[in-house]
């Protein structure tokens, strides 16, 4: 039977889990979305969405809420160790979109998150649980009975059609319903914080991304004019997530005034989120399944965490909503996104290695990036980037 008018659990009210619940709801599906916290709450700081993410956003008619929430950076400059001037600075703004038919943008994660949010309350068959204590799921040869806990205490039975967990790297679907691995830490700590706009007048540019390298470590910076900041993530090596002193850096300050000063201006203010990672061979059992994070956490070094979630939403909902037999749909699910998402994650892990190069391997990488040139990226990241979910082959061009 049709999908419309059955109901869908989702556990996680953060992107991916926004992003599926709308695409579901668009067709007519009843989603019942359960939320730990009190309210919406999505920590971090900013994201990247680039147009394989965007275009699925578009497509859920949030073009003009995102473009009035988020910034078109020009390029993205990229500084070497000790460099005064940029390397190169790679095309981004109008490039992007005439390229791709979609825009490359940077936005804080709580804008993305409440701009799906309103865009979910216009929906009557989608209902926002928050404050859900705890809750159980058991798979029936009907679907799946999911028992809540509610903040008040109270509790109640609800049947639907499946469950799916878009409840994160630490995703609870995965290890108690699914039996599946915890998350493993990477290695790398994320020091993030924001800065006032002209807190670093002088020292980067005000339209573009930067990104900075060091002996095992790297910067990255961008404006939010929307916020009034700039969001900066220092990434850094450590042996175990406990092993994260402050993020002091381990040369002298001539060696890189420019990164040394950055580092200096934000003073105390970063906060440190080690980065943990997720590999799984399943996603699902039966009705059960699961989104984003909670199925393939990656290192952020292509910049492609939330836009895997928001992809992998794109291609579940309208599997969910054709078949009448929720494990099928998980496992046609499984089948076209596994390959793609292994593939994005491991070009994040090589970037991770790459970037933290020391002297004199970093050599070899400076010079490849400076013969890749300004456009190089747009062919070379066309597989990533032209990505459609509604037709997943690149496009010639």
């Amino acid at each position: 039977m049709p999908a419309s008018g059955r109901t869908f659990f989702i556990a996680g009210a953060g992107i991916a889990g926004l992003t599926l619940a709308l695409a579901l709801a668009k067709f007519g599906a009843h989603v019942v979305m359960l939320e730990r916290s009190a309210r919406l709450s999505e920590f971090g700081a900013g994201l990247q969405i680039s147009p394989n993410a965007r275009r699925v956003l578009d497509r859920l008619g949030l073009k003009e809420a995102i473009g009035a929430r988020s910034f078109e950076p020009a390029g993205i400059d990229v500084y070497p160790f000790g460099r005064l001037d940029p390397l190169v600075t790679m095309e981004l703004g109008p490039q992007m979109e005439e390229r791709f038919d979609a825009a490359y943008s940077v936005m804080h994660r709580a804008d993305l998150a409440e701009t799906l949010y309103e865009a979910s309350r216009r929906f009557a068959n989608i209902d926002v649980m928050f404050g859900v204590g705890n809750w159980s799921a058991q798979a029936t040869q009907a679907g799946v009975t999911v028992t809540i806990e509610e903040a008040g205490g109270q509790t109640r039975t609800l049947r639907g059609a499946a469950l799916v967990g878009a409840d994160g790297v630490h995703s609870r679907t995965r290890t108690q319903l699914l039996d599946g691995p915890p998350a493993a830490f990477s290695g790398r700590i994320a020091w993030r914080t924001l800065l006032p706009l002209d807190a670093l007048a002088g020292q980067i540019a005000r339209d573009r991304v930067s990104v900075l390298f060091g002996p095992r470590l790297h910067l990255v910076c961008y404006p939010l004019p929307h916020r009034g900041v700039i969001n900066l993530a220092l990434f850094t090596q450590h042996r175990n997530d406990q092993d994260a002193p402050h993020p002091t850096l381990s040369f002298k300050p001539s060696r890189s005034p420019r990164l040394q000063a950055i580092v200096d201006r934000a003073g105390d203010s970063w906060t440190p989120w080690p980065l943990y990672t997720v590999s799984t061979d399943s996603w699902h059992r039966g009705p059960i399944g699961l989104l984003g994070d909670a199925a393939h956490a990656m290192v952020p070094f292509q910049a492609q965490g939330a836009a895997m979630g928001i992809e992998d939403a794109a291609t579940l909902a309208p599997l969910l909503m054709e078949s009448s037999d929720s494990a099928q749909a998980f496992a046609r699910y499984e089948a076209v996104r596994q390959p793609r998402v292994e593939r994005v994650a491991d070009l994040s892990r090589s970037n991770g290695r790459i970037f933290h190069l020391p002297w004199p391997l970093s050599t070899a990488r400076n010079l490849g990036i400076r013969l890749q040139g300004r456009r190089g990226h747009l062919r070379r990241l066309a597989w990533l980037y032209d990505y459609d979910t509604d037709a997943p082959q690149p496009r010639r061009r």
